[in-house]
């Protein structure tokens, strides 16, 4: 039986029906929009459709179930007994098909998260692969002019660029956001010409066999307001200096903790109003989280990979957001992102 279901089963007191899709992967190698594995002490049942029955079948180590396209419903009648699900995953209407064929249902919590949480060498090469090609797509945007060009252009850019060295897909719906509209954290491309003398936040990232790389770059497009300029100084020692206290055994709550204080120091807290980072694997936003609330016990693994980003975000007039990707090591930081963080000015 495989190495992930022995750990899994280490953790458990019921069976584990397992329904998100990137656990089911990670599990036992099954892309599905539609699928689900229990996992019990002695057996290990995978259950999909018609459309994945020919994928299903070919996992080793599983006992292949073929159902219906009403998955939840056909489980309904084919178990029985005290099971155990990931409640933030079931929706209530599937709880209540579910539990109506007289299943005793036990919520669970990332239990396979955990797992996901510490890659192994094979999901960290994926990574590094991904975070290269993110870095060469930047190097590559950079060459080109800025100016004159819509956000939406240079997005559609970077995923071209992407396609183009070997990436699967993009991992997220790029950000571009130039000038004013940097402030916006997670606003989407606009089609507003890109001006001199701007700041424009580039957020992208691309998938490399199933995993995701994720970096920001903020650029210049000439000489930047002097408010700007300086929180792009400030944002970049924040960033330096989380980047340097990432390793085994840190604190959640206190990497956050480090940038977020010398922003405050700076005059910028109220600037910087979303977590400092986040895990990234399968899913580009997973486990464990750099943030004020994160869970006070909380610490960092070696084999965690997470993001390090600060942004200073000002309303009318622009915004800085530096993100690296960084594996989590017992001797420090090993940063994945290479693309240089002082500021490029681009024509």
């Amino acid at each position: 039986m495989n190495a992930r279901i022995d750990k899994l089963r280490e953790r458990l007191d019921d069976p584990l029906l397992v329904t998100n899709g990137a656990n089911v992967r990670y599990l036992v190698g099954l892309s599905s929009s539609n699928a689900a594995l229990l996992v019990e002490p002695e057996r290990v049942r995978l259950f999909a459709d018609f459309r994945y029955a020919e994928a299903g079948r070919a996992v080793e180590g599983v006992e292949f179930v073929e159902t219906r396209r009403s998955l939840l419903a056909d489980l309904a009648e084919l178990l029985a007994g005290r099971i155990a699900f990931e409640a933030d995953d079931l929706r209530y209407s599937g709880y209540e098909t579910l539990s109506g064929g007289g299943l005793e249902l036990v919520p669970r919590r990332d239990v396979v998260e955990e797992l996901r949480a510490v890659k192994d060498d094979g999901e960290l090469d994926a990574i590094r692969n991904a975070a290269r090609i993110t870095d060469e797509a930047f190097a590559r945007l950079a060459s080109e002019p800025f100016v004159g060009r819509t956000e939406r252009d240079l997005a559609w850019r970077i995923e071209a660029l992407f396609h183009e060295l070997g990436a699967q897909r993009t991992a997220f719906a790029i950000i571009v956001a130039a000038g004013a509209r940097g402030a916006l954290p997670h606003t989407e491309p606009g089609d507003t010409p890109i001006e001199p003398g701007q700041t424009v936040v580039v957020d992208a990232g691309c998938v490399v066999g199933g995993y995701s790389s994720d970096c920001t770059r903020t650029f210049a497009t000439g000489e930047l307001p002097d408010e700007l300029a300086r929180a792009y100084a400030v944002c970049l020692e924040a960033q330096k200096a989380a980047v340097d206290a990432v390793r085994a055994g840190a604190n959640a709550r206190g990497v956050d903790a480090v940038a977020r204080d010398r922003i405050a120091a700076a005059g910028f807290g109220d600037a910087f109003g979303h977590g400092l980072g986040h895990g990234v694997g399968l899913l580009v936003h997973e486990a464990p989280r750099l943030s004020p609330i994160s869970a006070e016990d909380e610490t960092l693994a070696a084999g965690n990979v997470v993001t390090v980003e600060p942004g200073i975000y000002r309303e009318g007039l622009g915004g800085i957001r530096i993100e690296d990707l960084v594996v989590v090591t017992d001797d420090g930081p090993e940063v994945l992102t290479s693309f240089p963080k002082e500021l490029v000015t681009v024509s």
